[in-house]
């Protein structure tokens, strides 16, 4: 199933490829780095990279901007705010918070693919206050309660 989302190459991204799936089957879309000199991030750096694109999402549908599990891997650089959200009404820059969580400085070159983005779907809730909440088995247990039995 695909879902049509108008995008704008901006004029820093012009002759870069859009986004697109490598595979048949594929959740994400690389996000490339619209640069135009090296980024280079040393270990504990952060800096916003731009895409070179903005997109106008259809009503009920989100992009998470999510890390690359190669690039996580190999150079420990990730996405600061993981996933980063875009919302459906902003107009603006695609921009990606990377993050060297690694030991050694990364240089990032433009056309790198430095994050993916996944289009989903999302539900707005609408709280209803109640003095109480439903039973459930677990009840108010938190962090590590599910998984304190057995192995």
């Amino acid at each position: 199933m695909s879902q049509p989302v108008a995008i704008k190459r901006l004029s820093h991204g012009a002759d870069l490829p859009l986004p697109r799936y490598e595979s048949d089957l594929a959740a994400g879309m690389d996000l490339l780095a619209a640069i135009d000199q090296p980024i280079e991030l040393l270990p504990g750096d952060r800096q916003i990279v731009p895409t070179g694109i903005a997109i106008a999402l259809p009503a009920g549908f989100e992009a998470q901007v999510r890390p690359r599990s190669g690039l996580a891997a190999k150079k420990g650089i990730s996405v600061l705010n993981a996933p980063g959200t875009i919302d459906a009404d902003y107009r603006g820059e695609v921009g990606v918070i990377l993050i060297n969580l690694g030991s050694e400085t990364v240089t990032l070159n433009r056309g790198d693919r430095i994050a993916q983005m996944v289009i989903a779907p999302v539900v707005q809730a609408a709280w209803v206050e109640v003095d109480d909440l439903p039973a459930t088995e677990r009840g108010a247990g938190g962090f590590g309660s599910t998984g304190t039995g057995g192995s």
